[in-house]
């Protein structure tokens, strides 16, 4: 074999030259004594001509071609002398073949291999090796090889060490579940798969080599969604003698050079910034779309005292009346459409959703009777309402679930009226609580990992107010998805065993979790944080994708299964027998 080309990348300039292309049939037209043949590899696609009269071996040969066929073919590059393609880049040129090699026949493909296909999702996945074979596919993953070249770049002329960390490493299930790897030399012990690198690229810190990075494979078992693989891939980092604002710079950095040179986008910084108390207040979402208005407001302070037990009853209470104001959109949210707004925000956690709709012909409010006229009045200023709109309103004795609720509902009313979204909107947001209460289990817990570090200023309430506790943390949301999460570390052991305490952790249970970690803080620690920031969503984000499976080449589905290899599967007695591990029929 001796391809001196890719299909894609026969040009005017060769024209009159010899040229051998490799690739794929994609369709075969035979017009008597001409037959043409579109070949394509991963570059696109080129014409073949082979004429009967010029070569009768060449055309015989073509002849019994069929779609998917893998060929190698030579021939001389001319210009088209039939219609031109203008939608391929070697549409005004053909291949005059000399000879053909038939590399590899195929079966009929259960799907036509064409580029944005409405072949159903589960049989492309089952066959996920034609699925890569079409065009936008894989323009999806050559974009994500050259995100992970140029982030290898970047960091490299930033004095960045990539350094690669263990894939069997100690469980220390925090968060999310780990997938556990038996070990057969040690019956009865456990590797885990790590969920990031986290501990590890301290200890790199620790160790001295002051700037580390790596793009990680992780693996979290817990239920997927269109955003989330039980495996993925993370761009991680981390900086010793650094501050938050150090950390975030270099971030803004890797962000702009992505930005121009994968999509040819400048970027400008900085970028803007929310606490995460501004995002929650104005967009209800610690990941806020700020690419279209329609920002929450408080009326807590007007219905205080109203005669709608609702809103008075929830202020009282020490919670919160709020709402979002929907311009135009009388017409589109009629009341059935409100009635599921409603149902929504009840399965969220709402009692309820109260609304105005103001018609030509007057204000429909499901409260208004209870309201003095300056009291409505109030509301519709405060709203910004005007004739035409809609305004959605929740009550509640929880803030959390005022703020939640219309964070949703924002979202899905932005989509009802097809309010524009357009372009790449990228924001910090910062001062993250350090603990959540856990409503299940009625105590505090660590919203990031254990070794966040809190702001100087809080560490007086670590004890006494842990609500009003905020964490050197940060997330780096594109267009309303968390791109990238991380923290500055604590290092001082004194405070990091505090830490563990507040979070029940008795001294010896932390020890036997994190003290490999823990104990190297005691031989100097420098001051270091980083990030992670994942892959396969950057990529999702900068190809405007809606899911993770079109940038991951052998993804797997809803179950956590790979349709293609089917995947978990039964292994042989023998080998759980080597394991010493039984299988035990879970009856809950």
């Amino acid at each position: 074999m001796r391809r001196t080309n890719y299909c894609g990348e026969i040009t005017k300039e060769m024209i009159g030259s010899e040229v051998t292309v490799c690739g794929w049939v994609q369709r075969q037209r035979d017009l008597g004594g001409l037959i043409f043949i579109d070949l394509r590899d991963r570059t696109g696609l080129v014409q073949l001509q082979f004429d009967e009269s010029v070569n009768k071996e060449a055309f015989d040969a073509a002849f019994t071609v069929r779609s998917e066929y893998v060929l190698e073919v030579t021939g001389t590059v001319a210009k088209r002398g039939g219609a031109v393609n203008t939608n391929l880049k070697t549409g005004e040129l053909e291949i005059l073949a000399k000879t053909v090699k038939v590399w590899s026949k195929a079966k009929t493909p259960p799907f036509e291999i064409v580029e944005n296909s409405n072949v159903n999702e589960e049989l492309r996945l089952k066959y996920r090796f034609l699925d890569l074979r079409r065009p936008d596919l894989q323009g999806n993953i050559l974009m994500r090889h050259r995100i992970a070249k140029i982030t290898r770049d970047y960091f490299d002329e930033n004095g960045f060490i990539e350094i690669e960390t263990p894939m069997l490493m100690k469980s220390t299930p925090e968060g999310a579940r780990d997938y556990l790897v038996p070990s057969r030399i040690h019956p009865g012990s456990f590797y885990a798969l790590p969920q990031s690198p986290q501990i590890y690229k301290q200890l790199s810190m620790v160790a001295g080599f002051d700037r580390y990075m790596q793009i990680a494979r992780c693996f979290r078992d817990e239920d997927l969604r269109a955003d989330r693989q039980p495996e993925f891939t993370q761009i991680d980092l981390e900086m010793s003698f650094v501050e938050m604002e150090d950390v975030l710079a270099m971030g803004e950095g890797f962000m702009r050079r992505l930005f121009k040179e994968a999509l040819n986008v400048e970027l400008p910084l900085p970028l803007p910034r929310l606490t995460y108390k501004e995002a929650m207040e104005r967009f209800g979402s610690d990941k806020p779309d700020t690419r279209f208005g329609m920002e929450l407001f408080d009326i807590s302070d007007i219905v205080r005292d109203s005669g709608f037990s609702v809103f008075s009853g929830a202020v009282a209470a020490g919670g919160s009346v709020r709402g979002i104001t929907a311009k135009g959109g009388a017409a589109t949210l009629t009341r059935k459409e409100i009635d599921k707004l409603t149902e929504h925000a009840r399965g969220i956690g709402a009692k309820g959703l109260a609304f105005i709709r103001w018609m030509p012909e007057g204000l429909n409010c499901s409260f208004g009777k209870f309201m003095t006229e300056e009291e409505m009045a109030a509301i519709l200023k405060r709203a910004g309402a005007e004739e035409g709109d809609v305004v959605l309103f929740v009550a509640d004795v929880k803030n959390s679930t005022v703020l939640n609720t219309l964070g949703a509902l924002r979202l899905m009313v932005a989509d009802k009226l097809n309010i524009e979204k357009s372009g790449y909107q990228l924001l910090w947001i910062t001062e993250f609580p350090f603990f959540d209460w856990d409503e299940d289990n009625h105590c505090w817990v660590a919203m990031h990992h254990p070794f966040t570090s809190p702001m100087d200023e809080c560490l007086e309430y670590l004890e006494t107010d842990k609500a009003n506790v905020r964490a050197k943390a940060y997330d780096l949301v594109l267009n309303g998805v968390e791109l990238a999460s991380g923290s500055i570390r604590i290092t001082d052991p004194e405070l990091q065993g505090r830490m563990f305490d507040m979070l029940g952790l008795s001294p010896e249970e932390a020890h036997r979790k994190f003290g490999f970690l823990t104990d190297a803080f005691q031989y100097g620690a420098p001051p270091h944080g980083g990030m992670g920031i994942g892959l396969d969503r950057l990529v999702m984000q900068l190809l405007n994708l809606k899911n993770l499976r079109d940038v991951v080449a052998f993804p797997k589905v809803q179950n956590a299964s790979e349709l293609m290899s089917e995947c978990p599967s039964e292994v042989s007695p023998e080998q759980l027998k080597e394991l010493g591990i039984a299988i035990i029929e879970n009856k809950d």
